[in-house]
C-alpha cells in the first residue's frame, strides 16, 4: 500500500495532463492521493441513486500525524487501529507515514448527532420533540434534534444544518428530522428528513465527500442530492419537485431518476404511475436594480420573459442566514421593498404555472443601508411647565421609514432615564410611567434600518404636579376653643387653613398659613363651622383642598 501511494505521488504531475475521464479509469483499482488533508472519498462502482451504499472513505495522513492518531480520532470506539491496518493490507501501522492514504469504511467512522438551528421564524410555528412530548412554540435560535418534528401553521421556518445548508419550511407544513449526523472531523454529514405535508425549499452545500448524504422522503417519493437548490411539496395529489440548481435524484426508492436544473417532476400519492417530468417556466427578466437602497420604499420591476403566467412568487431572503424575510404572491410585475432592516438580502422572483408550480427564479442581491435623521421637536415647547404627570410629546420626522421614542431624564447627559415611550412609527407618544413633580430633560431618538440612530435637540420640562389633599384627623374641644389635627403631606412646606360657616366655603371667614399639623380655633358657641386645609410646597407642586370638617361648640 505504501509503495502504491508513493508511486502515484511520483507520476502525479504527468497524470494532471490527462483528461478527467482517463484519470478516473486509470485509478479504478488504486485510490489516488487527495489534494487536501481530508480526501474527497470514493464510492462503490455504479450509478449514483438514492439507495447507493457508500463503502470506503479515503483519508490522507497529514504532516506529523501517525496512523494510530488518525484512527483514534476518526474511528468508532469499537473499531481498533489494528483492524483498520488489516483492512488496508498493512501488517504494521508504523509503516504508514505522512502523505499515505488509508481507506476507512464509512460504517466505521465516528458519528455524532449534530442539532440543526432555527435561524428564522415568522408567524405561528411549533416543534414536537422526539418521544411524543407536547408541542412547543418555535423561536429563533431553537435547536432541532433527531426525531423532532417542525409544524408550521400560518408561518415559515428557516433551519440551518450542521454543514451550513439551509432548509426553508413553507406554511401549513410538517417536517420530521429523522437523521442529523456529522462524521467526526471528516466534514461529512448525513441528513435525512421526511416531508409529511406542505412544502420546503433547500439550498444544500456541495458535498465533496462521497459518504455525505442529504435525503428528503415524502409519502410517495424520495429526493437525494449532493449540493443543489430545489423545492419539494407533498399534498393529496402526490409529491412535486422543482430543481433550480444542480440536479436531484427523485422518485420511488429503487426507481429514481436524475432531474436537472430547470425541470420539475411529480409522482402520484401512492407512488404508482409514471414519473411526470416537465420544464419549469423561465425566469422573469429583472429590470436594472440598485445594488444599495439608501431609502425605502424602493420598487423592483420585471418582465415575464415568454411565460404566460399572470402570477409570480416573490421571496426576500437574508443573505447571511438564508432566513425568509418576506414571501408573497402577486399578479403585478413589480414589488415594493419596504420595512427592511439594514443588511444584505437576495430577491428571488419566479413565475407560477397554472398548477402552482414555481418556475426558475430570477435572483438579484441587494443591500439596505438607511441612515436615521434627527427629528424636529414640536410639543411641549422649550421650558414648558405642565400640570399633568403624563404629558404628550410630539415631533416631526425628517427621514423615511423611521421609528422613534421619547426619552426623559433628570440630567442632560441622559445617563439614567426616568421614563421613555415604546418604539413606534407614530409622531407622538406619552411616557411609559407618570412623572413626579420636578424638572426634566427630554429628547426624541429616531431609528432607521435597525442599527442607525439619530438624536434630536434636548429640551427642558417642568412638571408642576399636585400634593395630596389634606384630611383632618381629629378635633378636641376645650370650652370655646377647638384644637384640630391633620395628616402630614410629603413635600409640603406649610398648610393653608380656611374656616367658613357653609360647607361650600363660598364665604371664608378666616384663612391662615400654618407651619405645623395642628391649630387652635376660638369659635362662637351655638354656631356651626367648617374647616379645610391644603398643602403648600416651595417647589412646582400645587396643593389640593381636603374634605371639609364640621365644627360645633355648644
Amino acid at each position: 500500500m505504501q509503495l502504491v501511494a508513493k508511486t502515484i505521488r511520483r507520476v502525479r504531475p504527468a497524470l494532471g495532463l490527462l483528461c478527467a475521464t482517463s484519470l478516473l479509469a486509470f485509478l479504478t483499482a488504486v485510490p489516488a492521493q487527495a489534494e487536501l488533508a481530508v480526501a474527497s472519498g470514493s464510492s462503490v462502482n455504479g450509478p449514483s441513486t438514492a439507495s447507493t451504499t457508500y463503502s470506503d472513505w479515503n483519508y490522507t495522513l497529514k504532516a506529523g500525524e501517525t496512523f494510530d492518531q488518525a484512527a483514534r480520532e476518526l474511528l468508532r470506539a469499537d473499531i481498533s487501529s489494528y483492524r483498520l491496518a488489516s483492512y488496508n493490507g498493512v501488517s504494521s501501522s508504523a509503516t504508514l507515514t505522512s502523505g499515505d492514504r488509508i481507506r476507512i469504511p464509512v460504517a466505521w467512522l465516528r458519528q455524532q448527532p449534530e442539532p440543526a438551528r432555527v435561524t428564522g421564524v415568522s408567524g405561528h410555528a411549533q416543534r414536537r420533540p422526539s418521544g411524543g412530548a407536547p408541542l412547543q412554540p418555535l423561536s429563533d435560535g431553537d435547536r432541532i434534534r433527531v426525531g423532532d418534528t417542525v409544524i408550521t401553521r400560518d408561518g415559515t421556518v428557516t433551519v440551518e444544518l450542521a454543514d451550513g445548508s439551509i432548509v426553508r419550511i413553507n406554511p401549513s407544513s410538517s417536517v420530521v428530522f429523522n437523521r442529523l449526523t456529522r462524521y467526526g472531523r471528516t466534514g461529512m454529514t448525513d441528513t435525512r428528513m421526511r416531508l409529511e405535508r406542505g412544502g420546503l425549499s433547500n439550498r444544500v452545500h456541495p458535498m465533496i465527500e462521497e459518504g455525505a448524504r442529504f435525503e428528503i422522503e415524502t409519502p410517495s417519493a424520495i429526493a437525494a442530492v449532493r449540493g443543489t437548490a430545489f423545492a419539494l411539496q407533498a399534498d393529496n395529489n402526490g409529491s412535486h419537485l422543482q430543481v433550480t440548481e444542480g440536479r436531484v435524484n427523485f422518485g420511488q426508492p429503487g426507481a429514481t431518476r436524475d432531474i436537472p436544473a430547470g425541470y420539475a417532476a411529480s409522482l402520484g400519492r401512492t407512488g404508482t404511475g409514471e414519473l411526470r417530468i416537465r420544464q419549469l417556466p423561465p425566469a422573469p427578466d429583472l429590470a436594472a436594480t440598485p445594488g444599495t437602497f439608501n431609502s425605502l420604499p424602493g420598487n423592483v420591476q420585471w418582465q415575464a420573459n415568454g411565460s404566460d403566467s399572470p402570477r409570480y412568487q416573490v421571496d426576500i431572503i437574508e443573505a447571511d442566514s438564508g432566513r425568509w424575510v418576506r414571501r408573497e404572491q402577486t399578479s403585478n410585475n413589480e414589488v415594493s421593498l419596504q420595512g427592511l432592516a439594514n443588511g444584505d438580502y437576495r430577491l428571488e422572483i419566479a413565475s407560477l404555472a397554472a398548477d402552482g408550480t414555481q418556475g426558475m427564479p430570477a435572483s438579484v442581491p441587494f443591500q439596505v443601508d438607511l441612515s436615521a435623521r434627527a427629528a424636529e421637536l414640536v410639543e411641549p415647547g422649550k421650558g414648558a411647565a405642565l400640570d399633568t404627570d403624563r404629558p404628550r410629546f410630539s415631533w416631526r420626522y425628517q427621514g423615511e421609514n423611521e421609528l422613534a421614542r421619547v426619552e426623559i431624564a433628570e440630567n442632560p447627559e441622559f445617563t439614567n432615564l426616568v421614563a421613555s415611550s415604546d418604539w413606534s412609527s407614530q409622531d407622538s407618544a406619552t411616557p411609559s410611567r407618570s412623572l413626579g413633580a420636578g424638572s426634566y430633560y427630554w429628547r426624541v431618538v429616531t431609528e432607521a434600518g435597525g442599527n442607525s440612530v439619530a438624536t434630536s435637540e434636548t429640551r427642558t420640562l417642568t412638571i408642576n404636579g399636585t400634593l395630596e389633599p389634606v384630611r383632618v384627623l381629629s378635633a378636641n374641644y376645650v370650652d370655646r376653643q377647638v384644637r384640630i389635627f391633620w395628616e402630614t403631606i410629603d413635600q409640603a412646606s406649610s398648610y393653608l387653613l380656611q374656616l367658613s360657616e357653609d360647607p361650600s366655603f363660598e364665604q371664608v371667614i378666616k384663612e391662615a398659613t400654618v407651619n405645623d399639623t395642628t391649630a387652635a380655633l376660638r369659635l362662637i358657641p351655638g354656631r356651626r363651622y367648617f374647616v379645610r386645609l391644603r398643602a403648600v410646597s416651595d417647589g412646582p407642586m400645587a396643593g389640593r383642598w381636603g374634605p371639609g370638617r364640621e365644627l360645633y361648640v355648644e
